[in-house]
């Protein structure tokens, strides 16, 4: 990506990496990759700022602890609220010192569908990379956020994986030449992870085969895709810290 040689790629890259801290592997993550990637950046390439989009159903604590107090980097985790880590991922906890209003959490409720996710990036994600303008975005990316994860309990399915990559690739194109960087996390559904995979990447590439997601019409029908009130309320208080800190 640096060489100009690709805008974008997928690293499915494993184990997977965003819960491992400084000192400790945790939640099947022995290196936080996103984190090193990032660090590489900043420190070998002369980047001034990267962001992380971490879309993953567990909070990206790994990520999150590598850039706490530096604003080198804004780190944005979507995820299942008080899910894994349960005391990490608060809205509250967003930064310190240097770092202080450049950690965003946004912790959906259990059961929130395609919309919670689509309103989340409009109203938080978008306007807080616009604000923090990086010139590289990286995506841990998870797909247990699915609606078939037997480890998560949200509701998203390709269709919104594909909505929610296109507002990425749009948003990196706008600020930073399209480097846009993705490094697969969780997904433990062996049926409905690699319909998710292939969504993003057909996205990513602009290419679509000829495979089509045979579990959509279930989930793009399951009740609750529909955003409702108690989960606008956590994405506006997320939008708060953006507007609080980031848009000055």
């Amino acid at each position: 990506i640096m060489s100009g040689e690709v805008n974008n790629a997928y690293a499915l890259v494993r184990p997977p990496g965003h819960h491992a801290t400084r000192d400790e592997a945790q939640g099947f993550c022995i290196f936080c990759n996103s984190a090193v990637v990032g660090r590489h950046l900043l420190e070998q390439h002369n980047l001034k700022k990267i962001a992380y989009v971490d879309w993953d159903v567990h909070h990206g604590n790994g990520t999150e602890q590598a850039f706490w107090d530096d604003n080198t980097a804004l780190t944005i985790s979507v995820h299942q609220d008080r899910f894994y880590p349960p005391d990490r991922g608060l809205v509250e906890q967003y930064g310190e010192g240097d770092g202080e209003g450049y950690n965003i959490n946004i912790p959906l409720p259990p059961g929130s569908g395609v919309e919670a996710y689509i309103e989340t990036f409009k109203q938080v994600i978008i306007p807080a990379l616009r604000c923090y303008r990086p010139e590289f975005i990286i995506v841990p990316s998870g797909f247990d956020a699915s609606a078939f994860d037997p480890l998560g309990r949200m509701m998203l399915h390709t269709d919104g994986y594909r909505e929610l990559t296109k507002m990425l690739i749009d948003i990196a194109n706008e600020l930073c030449e399209g480097r846009l960087l993705m490094c697969h996390e969780g997904g433990y559904s062996r049926a409905y992870t690699p319909f998710c995979g292939l969504a993003v990447t057909e996205t990513l590439t602009g290419l679509r085969s000829d495979v089509e997601d045979p579990f959509l019409e279930v989930a793009s029908a399951m009740g609750g895709q529909d955003i409702q009130p108690h989960q606008q309320q956590v994405i506006a208080l997320a939008k708060d810290v953006v507007d609080k800190y980031l848009n000055k």
